[in-house]
């Protein structure tokens, strides 16, 4: 039984002619005389008296005419309140977002979003990309914010933009005076790399080559955060990649230098579990961060995807 042939007996009951019912339902009027009878079949009773000019309900297809209007009353405001469920963005929703972009991007667009949106309660947590990864899946957070791709099957990523890695050098390495570096070239001795658990040292390692690392004998310098590393670049020690909004407000700084084209960049996405249904906070939260970054980590200029995992 399915809701489809109890619109087919409900359309021919109220048309009593199945030419009539059929057309009403956007099909041929075999496929519904079929599917009437299936169901006839199925519940070992007849629904119309065919014999009758026009057709009419039998005693019993009346009983059952009447709870296949009900049910497909009630079938109706289900979608309705899903629909609805998916519209709202009132309540209170759990967002985690990698060590890596929370510091950089969430100021940029949360006041505002809160403004427009007041009775929308965002409980924001920082967390390294396994561990949302974890969470979602767990149904711990709602949302997270992260590099992608993720290749997991049960999780959905909205991208959002593509953010550029730039270099950060002191002015005693030997990229800090070179200019159309490529990011194959990057050397990894002097390099300052975040500790393990972090999606960015991964791609970071994926952008200088991972081959070169058994080769270097200086290749020992981590840290806990990217603005510890731009604060050991700046006591003249070494260079790191940084994401471009963590030097925004320093791009004319002659330590920041742009890498030749195309550009490393990572892929920087909403991800929510594919049970998730409030499509308007999606929409809501990537509009809002979009109106919130530079125009040009939307546009289609030429750059290669680091990916992490």
């Amino acid at each position: 039984m399915t809701l489809q042939q109890l619109e087919y007996i409900v359309a021919l009951d109220t048309h009593r002619h199945f030419v009539t019912a059929a057309s009403h339902c956007f099909v041929t009027q075999p496929t519904l005389t079929l599917q009437v009878q299936k169901l006839e079949d199925e519940m070992n009773t007849l629904i119309f008296d065919r014999s009758r000019h026009p057709i009419v309900p039998t005693p019993t297809g009346e009983l059952i005419i009447n709870k296949a209007r009900q049910i497909l009353r009630e079938a109706h405001q289900l979608k309705e309140l899903v629909n609805l469920e998916k519209d709202t963005i009132t309540g209170s929703f759990r967002i985690a977002v990698i060590p890596t972009v929370a510091p950089y991007l969430m100021p940029r667009f949360l006041k505002s979003f809160s403004e427009k949106h007041p009775n929308t309660h965002l409980q924001i947590r920082e967390m390294e990309s396994e561990e949302i990864i974890h969470a979602l899946k767990n149904d711990f957070v709602d949302i997270g914010i992260l590099a992608t791709p993720l290749e997991e099957s049960s999780i959905r990523e909205i991208p959002l933009y593509n953010e550029p890695f730039l270099i950060y050098s002191s002015e005693n390495h030997s990229l800090y005076g070179k200019s159309n570096i490529k990011p194959d070239s990057l050397p990894l001795y002097g390099l300052w790399l975040l500790n393990q658990g972090h999606c960015f040292r991964n791609q970071v390692l994926n952008i200088c080559d991972k081959k070169k690392q058994s080769d270097n004998p200086g290749f020992s310098y981590e840290s806990g955060s990217i603005e510890t590393l731009k604060n050991m670049v700046r006591s003249n020690m070494g260079y790191t990649l940084v994401p471009e909004l963590s030097v925004i407000e320093e791009l004319d700084d002659p330590r920041v230098k742009r890498l030749e084209s195309p550009e490393p960049i990572r892929e920087i996405s909403l991800v929510v579990h594919k049970s998730f249904t409030k499509e308007s906070l999606i929409e809501k939260l990537r509009e809002e961060i979009l109106s919130n970054i530079p125009d040009h980590f939307q546009k289609g200029k030429k750059f290669i995807k680091v990916k992490w995992r």
